[in-house]
């Protein structure tokens, strides 16, 4: 029987978990049947940012310290997740001038969501094993309504590589700088 202080974790990991997955869910499918993909984009970035609301900006993983590095971590991250695009034949962007400002608000709603509170939250129930793993099984499954199934084995890997850095250097940063960069030039 789980003790009252394993619950807790357990119970708020839970919760978070089918937030994120409801969220990105409601606006893939939200964004295939809307005019106005980039406003989908947009509400669902905001409503990813909610799940930061009782999370301590330090368990998030985000601060000034060192920002310089961290910014620079956050390019390094987005060079080798844009490798595959670069074997891409066409070396144009394929994303639209009006979706990067969208692009932009989810990709820190989605780094703020995974690699910040899921991320705390599983830390807090299984340590960083858990953390790593579970946010990049939620990460896949979350984008699965939104990518080609072909496509799902590069996006856990570009969640593989973002939560060992979360874990590594304890920093959300660096995800959020190389997610934005990817999105952007994907």
């Amino acid at each position: 029987m789980l003790s009252v202080r394993a619950t807790r974790p357990l119970v708020r990991a839970a919760i978070l978990a089918t937030y994120i997955l409801l969220v990105e869910w409601t606006r893939a499918l939200a964004a295939i049947a809307s005019r106005d993909a980039g406003g989908v984009l947009v509400i669902g970035g905001l409503a990813m940012v909610l799940t930061a609301a009782f999370v301590p900006f330090d368990r998030l993983g985000l601060g000034t310290s060192r920002l310089g590095l961290r910014i620079l971590g956050g390019l390094a991250l987005a060079a080798v997740l844009l490798l595959p695009a670069a074997a891409r034949a066409s070396a144009a962007p394929i994303l639209p001038a009006f979706l990067a400002m969208p692009a932009v608000v989810v990709s820190i709603g989605e780094e703020i969501a995974f690699r910040g509170a899921l991320y705390a939250a599983l830390d807090d129930l299984g340590g960083a094993p858990v953390a790593i793993i579970g946010s990049t099984a939620l990460w896949t499954a979350a984008h699965a309504l939104s990518h080609p199934p072909e496509f799902l084995f590069a996006v856990a890997a570009a969640g593989l590589l973002l939560g060992l850095w979360r874990w590594a250097c304890k920093d959300l940063v660096g995800p959020i700088v190389g997610h934005v960069i990817a999105d952007l030039a994907l």
